[in-house]
């Protein structure tokens, strides 16, 4: 899944370190994460996307994941 984590921790002079320990995860899932190879569970998307002060949908693309586009959602 697509997000827009690293752009918005850059913007906010952030390591992965950093951001990491303020939702309370590893450097490796705040990696994982940016590198789309792990998608946030719904708690770990809410504190990164209220920490930046946006909605889960800004911070997250869900345009790609299987039904939510094509209505049997």
């Amino acid at each position: 899944m697509k997000t827009r984590i690293q752009e918005l921790r850059k913007k906010n002079k952030l390591s992965q370190d950093e951001l990491a320990s303020i939702v309370g995860v590893t450097r490796q899932t705040i990696t994982s994460l940016e590198g789309e190879k792990y998608t946030a569970s719904l708690v770990l998307a809410y504190k990164i996307s209220k920490y930046f002060g946006l909605s889960i949908e800004e911070v997250f693309d869900f345009s790609e994941v299987e039904g939510i586009n094509d209505g049997s959602i």
